[in-house]
């Protein structure tokens, strides 16, 4: 078993509206991440995950989530799981989202496209 503790979360920022805490068990099968995002995110164009599937739940807030050719509205409460290679972005005034990755989540997997 493994705990990661509140205060040993790893603090950071994907933009000024997309600020994270990341949950590294350094398992590279799974991780957990918290974000907070105050507007659209990314701040344009679409991300994307290359490689991992994010099962994300909605704490608090709402939006909406645009994809290339559908998007949904979510709110407190809700669970979305968008698979590899699916683009999105957020469009919100507040929300705050756990993430999970499977396999674990890497800076080099995850690109802005347009």
């Amino acid at each position: 078993m493994k705990v990661i503790k509140l205060q040993d979360a790893e603090k950071g920022k994907n933009s000024e509206k997309c600020k994270t805490l990341e949950y590294s068990f350094m398992d590279k099968d799974i991780d957990l991440g918290v974000a907070v995002i105050t507007g659209r995110y990314p701040d344009k164009s679409y991300g994307v995950n290359l490689v991992s599937k994010e099962l994300i739940y909605v704490l608090e807030g709402s939006g909406t989530l645009h994809f290339e050719n559908k998007e949904i509205k979510f709110s407190e409460g809700d669970s979305i799981l968008i698979q590899p290679k699916e683009k999105y972005y957020f469009d919100t005034d507040y929300c705050k989202i756990s993430m999970a990755c499977t396999p674990a989540w890497s800076p080099d997997q995850h690109k802005y496209v347009e």
